[in-house]
């Protein structure tokens, strides 16, 4: 089976197939054209993921359960011990909030001390509060995509660069020299339309929307 039906069969994208796939969930086979070819176990393990992130396991969890580390009742009573946790994390951020209401304050007369240090206390208890500490792995990988292209439309350009310093110092015949050029300026562009595009799935989070799939 190709891709495309698999995604009707199983009503998952064929972005998330092949993130489950980068994970090591799947293995579909490859046909001698290089293409994946997917067969009725493929189908039906792609079925079980789609339960298990319904559900919330993680892919950590997953794969520690298809390499068959943990059984399944092991694997959803861990699961529901960290629903646990989230509720009871949940049910103290709506408390800290509800007393923010009720007290009536505007924001320039909120006692914000106070409610870190509340806040703080929960968390040293136990609580997952939200980590403001967190880095954007967009900015890593933004930072990423740009030197790798920067990287590779220089290496294009440096034939170009060379072949106009030589037509300085001998006649290269003009076809040469049209051939050094528009090549690797064309191989320029498609980087350069490459690292727009991949700029645009990273700002709109593509590859975390596959992961959460």
């Amino acid at each position: 089976m190709k891709i495309k039906f698999v995604e009707e069969l199983v009503g998952i994208t064929g972005k998330n197939i092949r993130f489950y796939e980068a994970q090591g969930l799947i293995h579909p086979r490859r046909a001698e054209n290089g293409y994946r070819e997917y067969e009725q176990e493929d189908v039906h393990r792609l079925m079980q993921i789609k339960l298990l992130r319904k559900l919330g396991v993680s892919i950590e969890e997953i794969r520690r359960l298809f390499d068959g580390k943990i059984s399944l009742s092991d694997c959803l009573d861990r699961h529901q011990s960290e629903l646990e946790h989230q509720k009871e994390t949940l049910s103290q951020m709506e408390a800290v909030s509800e007393q923010i209401i009720t007290s009536r304050l505007s924001l320039e007369n909120l006692p914000v001390e106070s409610y870190l240090e509340q806040i703080e206390q929960m968390e040293k208890e136990g609580m997952d509060f939200m980590d403001v500490g967190k880095k954007d792995t967009r900015k890593v990988k933004r930072a990423g995509a740009i030197v790798a292209g920067i990287a590779m439309i220089l290496l294009m350009l440096i034939p170009v660069a060379t072949i106009l310093w030589a037509t300085t110092k001998e006649n290269v015949p003009g076809p040469v020299v049209l051939l050094f050029i528009v090549v690797p300026i064309a191989f320029a562009v498609c980087i350069l339309a490459a690292l727009i595009k991949r700029m645009k799935e990273i700002e709109g989070g593509e590859e975390d929307e596959a992961s959460k799939y």
